[in-house]
Order: structure tokens, then C-alpha cells, then sequence
């Protein structure tokens, strides 16, 4: 079936719909087939660990009550901050199962920020790094419940909300995101991802899309193949080794593949992949056109929404070589393109900012904590993205408001400087930022790291550029780092970086 059509029978929004509690769905495939694989962890090596249906279920069974005894309640956040791991998704599940909030964090994050967060969240029990002040209860990674804790089924409880995921703490304080659905399975899930094949999601699993994606993929049926960090052959090695039918990328990860030499790509049969979703990033249409020619069109699909999810779109591949650039057509929700300066609605085919809202008569979709979103009278929000619609209502992205460079009055759009400069078979990434200006007022800079062993210099970069893109667009000056710009989830932190390079004033 085709995802639209699976989404268009809810009620409205893409995560609408009773289910199955995610626990209930994971104790019913544990009594079906208990020992198929349901979470391995694959990296350049090789298995690092797998468990089982049944050693899933009886693991966080164990963990619940381990949770629940510590003081995990219904409704109850717990903060999760491992790195992708079996671990990570337990301990996600076993709060599942107690009807508390999975609330996941980056491992990685600087203590300041990390503590930032636990105090917005409020939760319950933080799982990973070091213990939390203030005598919060707190669970070291490598916890293993006590033997004598009982593996046997819970009652069924359900999350209120499936996750709360964090935002904003790249361009001031956090954010917490509460997702609009409670932690069910629910038939669309079934038909977006198939069930008891293999999913490969690479993906960090404190991002919203990936862990979303890896619980509900394991309780539909599924074997959830995750990566303890992005590696662009072991992704292929993955899909290969584990006969996978289904795959999560961000641009990102795509260029690291692409990037890879053609007899590395041509080493691995990817045949049984029959859909690949990217998300997440503006994908470079020259990009995504190699993709689609690699892997066949209509196994590639792309969605445009947010963690917010008041709206959507999508694309499949063979669609999209019909209108290159675009990234769909309404798929749930309702969509306009607004004058920023006046909020007067737009026309199709001229750029504005983009306003969100559900279809009429959908619960809400989410609920911030820390934070309110920019709306306009009738429930219409803004994400800060800019865009337009064509006449066919096919939705073309331009970049985000807050990271439009004004160089002399023109409006110059990152992504579309960014996957001119990636199209350069040297560079590995690159993030394209506004910087002070006393004749333009901005000027357009690059920030890139070269592929290894690349030789190239700022004059031969400038001049690819400028052979795609009209002089205004053309970046005055390059910085060249040995350092990835953008992380494995394809995100970058523009206003950071804005603030580092013009004395603090992002």
C-alpha cells in the first residue's frame, strides 16, 4: 500500500489512531515468535549485540519494575541519554510499560546544557551519564536489573505521550517537544514499515525520527538493525548482511554513501530493499537524483514535517523526477506560504513562511514545554521554514527564516549555497552562514571539510560554485575544517556558529 494512502485513513494527522499499548505489542510477538532477533546493534566490526523478542520482553519487564520501584510513574517522564544501544531501546520500552514518557538526550551533550534539560523535564530517573545534582534518582549505564526481579508480563498501561524529545538548545534554552500521541501502535505504523522484515535505522536515538521509528518498528514485528554510529559502508554492510526491506537516512548520510568509491557501493547487494525514507535536512537535488537512478525511484520516499507534526508532505521517487525539488504534496495537516512582514497569505509560486496546523478536528499533534511557537489566529503555527507552493500544490523549500542571509538586499538561502558547494566530489560537508558586512550588510561564508584526502583550495572550490550559482550567491570566503560540520543526524547549529565567527552575536 502506498503511505498515503495508509496515513490518509487516520483521522487526520500521521499519528493519529488507537492501538495496541507498544508493551502489549511486544509481549504478543514475544509469545508468537520468541526467538526471532528484534534489536541488533551492527557496526564496522560487526554484531556488537542482539537480543531476541523474548529476551526484550523479559529484559524490560525486568527494568519496569526495576523503574517502578525507584518511583517511575504513570505519566512520569524518564530522561535517557545512552548511546545507540539495546540498552537505549529497553529502557525506552520499560518505561513503555509503565505508562512513564521516554525523554531521550544526546550522551554526548556538555553537562551544562544536559542539566539544562533534566530541569525542564522533571524527571522521575535519568538513565546514562553522570548523576544528576540535587539527589535525582539516577540509573549508571551497564545497569542490570537484579535476577530475582520477576520477567513476567506487566498490565497493560499505556504513555500519554509516545516520547518528549528536546529542540532549541542550538539557538538559545531547550525545548521540550511532547508528542501529541500516546505510546500505542496503531495501523498506519503496520503499513509504513511492514512487519517481521528488517529495518536499518543509522540514526542517532536521541533524534525523534529514529527512535520513533525504532520502537514502533520493533513492536510491529520488525528487526530493528541500529548503528553505534554512522558509518556509511557498514550501512550498505547492514542492509546486506541482514537482507533489510526498509531504511532511514538523512541527506547527510546519503552524501557519506554516495561519497564512498563505486567499487565499495557495488560490493553490497541492496536488492532487498524495497523503501528508503530520507528526512530530516533539504536534500541537493543532484543528490537525491543519484539516488533515485542507484536504487530504482519508487523505493525512494521523502516526508517534509516536523517533531511537531501539525502538517506534512511527501514525496516517492519517480514522482519527484516529475517536479525535481520539491518535497510533496499535502500529505496530513493543512499547509500555507505567508508574507512574513505583513502575514498576508501568498500566491503559489512565490516564497514566504511556511504556517502549519492539523486538519480540522485532530487532537493536537504535540505540546511544548519551555517554549510557544510563533502563530497567526486560527491555529496556524510557524516553524521558521520558507517556502512555496506550485500551482499543483507540490511544496518547494527554500531554508529557514532565521538562517536567510540579506546580501544587498537579496535574499540568499543556505541549502541551495550548501548542496552547490557538496556537489563537489571533495568536500564531505558544509555549513553555509551569514556573516556582518559593512558594504552588504551580510556576506555569504563556507564552512567545509574536505573529503580525506582531498586536495582542494579556496579559488577551485569558489569557482565550482560560481559556475552553479549567479555571483550573489557565491560564498565571499571559505573556513576549512577537519571537523564533520554537520553531526550523523544531518542537523548543524548555524546561529553557534554564526555567534563563534562574529565576536558572540549570532
Amino acid at each position: 500500500m502506498d503511505p498515503r494512502e495508509a496515513l490518509s485513513r487516520t483521522d487526520g494527522t500521521p499519528l493519529a489512531g488507537t492501538g495496541v499499548p507498544l508493551g502489549a505489542a511486544l509481549r504478543r510477538l514475544a509469545e508468537a515468535d520468541p526467538g526471532r532477533p528484534a534489536v541488533t546493534v551492527y557496526g564496522p566490526d560487526g554484531v556488537v549485540e542482539s537480543v531476541t523478542r523474548r529476551e526484550l520482553e523479559e529484559h524490560t519487564n525486568r527494568l519496569a519494575r526495576w523503574f517502578e520501584a525507584a518511583g517511575v510513574g504513570e505519566g512520569d517522564l524518564v530522561t535517557i541519554g545512552l548511546p545507540n544501544s539495546v540498552a537505549f531501546v529497553e529502557a525506552a520500552l520499560a518505561a513503555a510499560k509503565l505508562g512513564a514518557v521516554p525523554q531521550p538526550v544526546s550522551h554526548r551533550l556538555p553537562e551544562p546544557e544536559r542539566q539544562e534539560i533534566i530541569e525542564l523535564a522533571d524527571p522521575a530517573l535519568v538513565v546514562g551519564g553522570p548523576p544528576p545534582p540535587g539527589g535525582r534518582r539516577h540509573l549508571a549505564e551497564g545497569f542490570v536489573p537484579p535476577a530475582d526481579l520477576s520477567g513476567d508480563p506487566l498490565p497493560d498501561r499505556v504513555s500519554p505521550q509516545r516520547l518528549a524529545v528536546t529542540s532549541g538548545g542550538s539557538t538559545g534554552r531547550p525545548k521540550l517537544i511532547m508528542s501529541g500521541r500516546r505510546g500505542e501502535l496503531s495501523g498506519a505504523d503496520v503499513v509504513l514499515m511492514g512487519t517481521d522484515g528488517t529495518m536499518v535505522v543509522p540514526g542517532p536515538l536521541y533524534h525523534n525520527a529514529p527512535v520513533s521509528n525504532t520502537l514502533d518498528g520493533v513492536c510491529a514485528g520488525n528487526h530493528v538493525v541500529l548503528s553505534p554510529r554512522f558509518d556509511a559502508e557498514t550501512t550498505l554492510a547492514a542492509v546486506e548482511r541482514f537482507s533489510a526491506h526498509w531504511a532511514l537516512l538523512v541527506p547527510t548520510m546519503m552524501l557519506r554513501i554516495w561519497r564512498l568509491p563505486d567499487e565499495v557501493k557495488a560490493r553490497y547487494d541492496l536488492s532487498s530493499l524495497s523503501t528508503v525514507w530520507h528526512m530530516g535536512a533539504p536534500c541537493p537535488a543532484w543528490l537525491k537524483e543519484v539516488w533515485l537512478h542507484w536504487l530504482g525511484p519508487e523505493k525512494v520516499w521523502e516526508m517534509y514535517t516536523a517533531t511537531e507534526a501539525q502538517a506534512g508532505t511527501a514525496i516517492r521517487g519517480d514522482e519527484w523526477l516529475e517536479h525535481p525539488g520539491s518535497v510533496g504534496r499535502l500529505l496530513f495537516g493543512e499547509m500555507k506560504v505567508v508574507d512574513p512582514e505583513t502575514g498576508q497569505d501568498l500566491p503559489a509560486g512565490t516564497v514566504g513562511e511556511l504556517y502549519l496546523r492539523p486538519a480540522p478536528g485532530a487532537p493536537p499533534p504535540y505540546a511544548y514545554r519551555g517554549a510557544e511557537a510563533p502563530s497567526l489566529p486560527g491555529g496556524w503555527e510557524s516553524l521558521g521554514d520558507m517556502g512555496s507552493f506550485d500551482a499543483e500544490g507540490y511544496l518547494f523549500l527554500a531554508d529557514r527564516r532565521a538562517d536567510m542571509i540579506l546580501v544587498g538586499g537579496a535574499n540568499v538561502y543556505p541549502a541551495e549555497v550548501e548542496a552547490a558547494v557538496l556537489a563537489h566530489d571533495g568536500v564531505a560537508s558544509c555549513a553555509v552562514i551569514g556573516l556582518p558586512d559593512e558594504d552588504l550588510g551580510s556576506r555569504v561564508h563556507a564552512i567545509v571539510q574536505l573529503a580525506p584526502g582531498a586536495e582542494v583550495d579556496e579559488e577551485e572550490l569558489l569557482s565550482f560554485v560560481g559556475d552553479r550559482l549567479v555571483r550573489t550567491k557565491v560564498p565571499r570566503s571559505v573556513e576549512f575544517v577537519d571537523w564533520p560540520v554537520r553531526d550523523d543526524a544531518g542537523k548543524v547549529r548555524r546561529s553557534a556558529l554564526r555567534a563563534e565567527r562574529s565576536g558572540g552575536a549570532a
